[in-house]
């Protein structure tokens, strides 16, 4: 067969090296670049529509007037969109050709921060907007990345932490967003930190630092002095998260797991440091709460096995309120308005891409704002997950969510996609999970997404049995997940492929280099391929977070560590085909993580597909692409399992 090259100036990625045994057919379809990958049949391009066609609705913030911002998908990337009252049209605000990431409203006024990047390259910028009129940028775009923005009661401060590339350290920016101008800089340090609130006078903020995923410290910042005090400093080691002043400013409410296995809300008197435990007992994590004007009304979620329970009470008597009534799923949002007298609350689950309700605290009635589109997918058959535990090899009950196909006999035997979740400190739940309801459906497979050890929403000891020298205990839960496939009587063990993205992506390739003789092949999107090389070219703003998990390579016990576990250690215990996949501005898991990893898979004779985005990075974020990539997995693994 004649080999087709196409020489593109768009990819500043060179073409790997290849030798004429291990030459391979290369083209290139809008900003991806496809190496060994064949044609896609008009017929699964149209299946991959019809599941990629649905749309979400998502909560961004309220506006002074009862109004909402709602992000959504129309045509290629998410925008924001204006909702005035429920159930009323959704008007496009933004018209951007990269996704917006988040926004907030400006307290009195119809104006709002936004936040966006380019091509994925999570150098986030801020910008103000309005209803009408063009966006003015608030930061000096570049190599600077910008994140977590608050603002005063007034609207007329707002505060962000500001990361630049090359660099670990981390400053706190402030500027008027009603009348931009240069921002000054209230506070620099080495290491991540994040603004979390401002109190009513404007003169002190509270921010947070993040030592790991696993531990945090709270911080108040005089604003006039730019002097920081640490919150509690005797307190153990902890994590904080979603810090607010309480009315009065003299104390605080945070999500904590001090003391507790569970992360559970405390208030913090700031001058004793004392913690009191608001929602004692709980046997779960609490994920998110807010506050009503003048801080009386607390509502607060609880993440139960990966399902989301709402909790509305009073924050003085702990009396409980009338209770909002939802469906099952899993919460997107949870935020007052700015009377005090609604609730946002987001909410999705594995038939509905994802809407928005408000609950009237008052009178406690609930009203549906947005109808999220499925495209021509009837909820009514798309498959409901089962949520099973399966023994590892220690005898850690580890959970799973288990999609399984519609309308297949009880007693049929199914391939099997294990999907496996990226953080690590991640969970998956039952959200809208397009990619497991299209290969039910599509490939009549079994897709089983499991929450290995070091998974978040289980505990504080589950998220940490997988830390440091103890990673690959992970990767033998995984080994005892194909155990239990096999004693499945409608699942087929010869036809098992693993699956996963990020850290997910790790965990295929891990999970290849020991289980490959049981598995069909597998999929690996921009996945860690050398611990060594990726914590050395990781952005540096975010190195001391992963080193805190994954362990120092500067340390020559986990340096020996990292070389005895590294995929690309063990690339030639990998024998079936796989598929990578890679952003070419990823700043978290760089290019050459993928580049690496399939130059040596080829090297050694295996099959290697590899699909690289010009116009993405740490995710897939624009729907061609998304299609792209959801086209070439199905044609790879119907391959797979078809055996040819």
């Amino acid at each position: 067969m004649l080999k087709k090259w196409i020489v593109t100036t768009a990819l500043v990625a060179p073409l790997l090296s290849l030798s004429p045994v291990d030459a391979q057919t290369v083209r290139q379809v809008g900003a991806a670049r496809l190496e060994n990958v064949p044609p896609v049949p008009a017929d699964i391009a149209a299946a991959v529509q019809r599941y990629q066609n649905s749309r979400a609705a998502l909560f961004e913030d309220w506006l002074p007037d009862g109004s909402m911002l709602i992000a959504t998908r129309f045509g290629a990337t998410q925008q924001l969109h204006h909702v005035k009252a429920p159930g009323a049209a959704r008007t496009q605000l933004t018209f951007y050709d990269e996704p917006v990431a988040t926004a907030n409203s400006i307290p009195g006024t119809d104006r709002f921060v936004l936040t966006r990047d380019t091509g994925g390259d999570e150098w986030f910028q801020l910008y103000a907007k309005g209803l009408t009129g063009e966006a003015v940028a608030l930061t000096e775009g570049g190599t600077t990345r910008n994140a977590s923005p608050v603002m005063s009661r007034d609207g007329t401060l707002l505060v962000w932490a500001r990361a630049t590339k090359g660099s670990g350290s981390y400053s706190l920016l402030a500027t008027d967003p009603t009348k931009p101008s240069a921002p000054r800089t209230l506070h620099s340090v080495d290491g991540a930190i994040a603004a979390d609130d401002l109190s009513d006078d404007k003169t002190q903020l509270l921010f947070s630092r993040g030592i790991s995923n696993r531990e945090s410290q709270l911080f108040l910042l005089d604003i006039a002095s730019g002097k920081a005090t640490r919150i509690a400093p005797k307190a153990a080691a902890a994590r904080y998260e979603s810090a607010r002043f309480l009315p009065g400013g003299k104390s605080i409410i945070t999500i904590s797991d001090g003391g507790s296995d569970t992360r559970r809300l405390v208030e913090i008197d700031l001058a004793s440091g004392r913690e009191t435990v608001l929602t004692p007992d709980l046997k779960w994590d609490v994920e998110s709460y807010d506050l009503s004007k003048g801080g009386r009304v607390l509502a607060y979620a609880v993440n139960e096995d990966g399902f989301s329970r709402i909790v509305v009470q009073d924050r003085i008597t702990r009396r409980a309120l009338p209770q909002p009534e939802l469906p099952r799923g899993v919460l997107t949002a949870l935020k007052f308005s700015p009377d005090g007298g609604a609730l946002a609350i987001g909410l999705t689950n594995a038939t509905s891409a994802g809407d928005v309700w408000s609950w009237d605290v008052n009178a406690g009635g609930l009203i549906r704002w947005t109808m999220s589109e499925l495209g021509e997918l009837d909820p009514a058959k798309l498959a409901e997950p089962t949520l099973i535990r399966f023994r590892s090899f220690d005898g850690l009950s580890v959970p799973a969510f288990v999609y399984r196909p519609r309308g297949v006999a009880a007693d049929a035997k199914t391939p099997v996609i294990i999907d496996i979740h990226g953080g690590p400190e991640a969970q998956t739940r039952p959200i809208w999970n397009y990619g497991a309801q299209y290969f039910a459906d599509i490939l009549g497979a079994t897709v089983i997404l499991p929450n290995v050890r070091g998974s978040d929403g289980y505990g504080k000891r589950y998220l940490n049995l997988d830390n440091a020298e103890k990673r690959e205990d992970s990767v033998k839960d995984i080994g005892a997940l194909i155990d239990w496939v096999g004693t499945q009587p409608d699942m087929d063990a010869a036809k098992v492929a693993v699956y996963g993205q990020s850290y997910g992506g790790y965990m295929s390739l891990a999970v290849m280099t020991h289980y490959s003789d049981r598995l069909v092949g597998g999929v690996e999107r921009y996945g860690i391929s050398d611990w060594m090389s990726f914590l050395n070219n990781t952005e540096a703003y975010r190195r001391d977070n992963r080193r805190a998990e994954y362990g120092d390579e500067r340390d020559p016990k986990m340096k020996a560590v990292f070389a005895k576990i590294s995929p690309m250690a063990n690339v030639g215990k990998i024998t079936k085909p796989m598929l990578v996949m890679q952003g070419a501005n990823d700043p978290r898991v760089p290019q050459s993580e993928s580049d690496q990893v399939v130059a040596k898979l080829r090297a050694g004779g295996v099959e290697a597909w590899y699909v690289l985005f010009a116009d993405e990075g740490h995710g897939f974020m624009k729907k061609p692409n998304n299609d792209l990539r959801r086209e070439v997995e199905t044609l790879f693994l119907k391959k797979l399992f078809e055996g040819k």
